[in-house]
């Protein structure tokens, strides 16, 4: 009896032992496992996350996750290249092309010695020789300042100004003639009309008179209202400018303008248009380079903000915010050390128009590799405009 005690003690003891081993290395086998993973894990490069900047009330909302798996993928060069609306030169497009560049921007003597076949095949090979599609803009307002209908290979007699035919034929001609306007321009490969031109001028005297719409701020709102809606109804980008409203200052391309106003004047008049076509839907708008005291002194509009707050704070504007060529005197005069393309899309520009691409994309690669702008930066702008590229169709 008490060998079999004995014995039956001796068993449990094994058991026992048997159990500890058995649990002791189901530990050290699960741990091992779990720092193998976590090791894997930290050794994989990990998926970047990105600041939501938009919500269901952004125009680009249903485009936003195409154009996060576009960005995942893209170098820093690529980025930087598609913040660019470059001044078009046929002759150096193969060679830009390799700067990924967001878009081109066209102007009267590159239509000159065309008919609408031949710049139609000269944009097509630009759009194939780009790894990105292109946004391609011209300001082709009517009146005042026309790129293509000036001349008769595309159109018999150039597009009058929009209040011509406003005062014509009212809305029902001004209709009728943004779709031609948009037929034609979609039929030889632009996607983007920066115009209208939002602007407030009543004054003769005034340099946008001739460009504005030419009445008060209740008239130009619902023009703006009418002309951003055609523009989508023909599917064709328009681009409202000049925010925030050019008033009776000088031409910005010779020199500095100083808007010395009240920042009551914007609120309630100047802000009106750009407000009634962001309600409308207006994909882009663009910043002048006036100096606006009740905003920011120190800065021309493009490059503030201040100013560049206004617009998506104040007026909700979600779009896509598109400097003034850069390469203008107004700009040279308030930017030391070359700095104008960093200063633009720090103050929250997404696109920049350049006469100077190479020498302000190099600047901008140079400032993030210097950690004067952060990728993150650059990121948010280039998401905002591969959406626009989704939502125009290119991709």
């Amino acid at each position: 009896m008490h060998r079999k005690r004995k014995m039956k003690k001796t068993i449990l003891k094994i058991l026992l032992l048997i159990i500890f081993i058995g649990l002791f290395s189901i530990y050290f086998i699960s741990n091992d496992s779990i720092n193998n993973i976590e090791k894997r894990e930290n050794n994989e490069p990990k998926k970047k996350e990105y600041k939501k900047i938009y919500n269901k009330n952004d125009i680009f909302y249903k485009y936003y996750s195409k154009a996060d798996k576009i960005l995942d993928k893209m170098s820093i060069e690529e980025k930087i290249g598609q913040l660019f609306l470059v001044r078009y030169n046929k002759n150096d497009t193969t060679y830009l092309s390799n700067f990924y560049p967001g878009g081109y921007i066209l102007f009267a003597k590159d239509f000159e010695n065309h008919t609408k076949e031949s710049i139609k095949e000269e944009l097509d090979v630009l759009q194939k020789m780009n790894k990105y599609k292109l946004i391609i803009g011209v300001d082709e307002e009517g009146g005042f300042v026309t790129r293509v209908s000036r001349y008769k290979n595309f159109r018999e007699e150039k597009f009058l100004s929009p209040k011509f035919y406003y005062e014509k034929g009212g809305y029902e001609l001004l209709k009728e003639t943004e779709k031609e306007k948009a037929t034609l321009l979609k039929s030889i490969g632009i996607n983007l009309n920066l115009a209208p031109v939002a602007d407030i001028s009543t004054d003769e005297n005034d340099f946008i008179y001739n460009r504005a719409f030419g009445y008060d701020e209740i008239k130009t709102s619902e023009f703006i209202n009418n002309m951003v809606t055609y523009a989508n109804e023909n599917e064709i980008n328009s681009c409202l400018k000049h925010f925030p409203g050019y008033g009776n200052n000088k031409d910005t391309h010779t020199g500095i303008a100083i808007d010395n106003r009240e920042y009551e004047n914007f609120l309630e008049k100047d802000y009106l248009p750009f407000i009634a076509g962001i309600k409308a839907n207006v994909p882009s708008i663009l910043v002048s380079h006036n100096i606006i005291n009740c905003l920011d002194s120190t800065k021309p509009a493009s490059l503030s903000k201040k100013v560049i707050s206004e617009l998506r704070g104040k007026l909700n504007f979600t779009g896509i915010i598109i400097t003034d060529d850069l390469a203008m005197d107004a700009v040279k005069e308030y930017v030391e050390n070359n700095q104008a393309a960093t200063l633009a899309i720090e103050a929250g520009n997404d696109m920049i128009i350049t006469s100077d691409f190479i020498t302000m994309y190099k600047e901008l690669l140079n400032s993030v590799n210097n950690k004067i702008l952060t990728e993150e930066t650059i990121n948010q702008a280039v998401r905002r405009v591969l959406a626009w590229k989704y939502y125009t169709k290119l991709l």
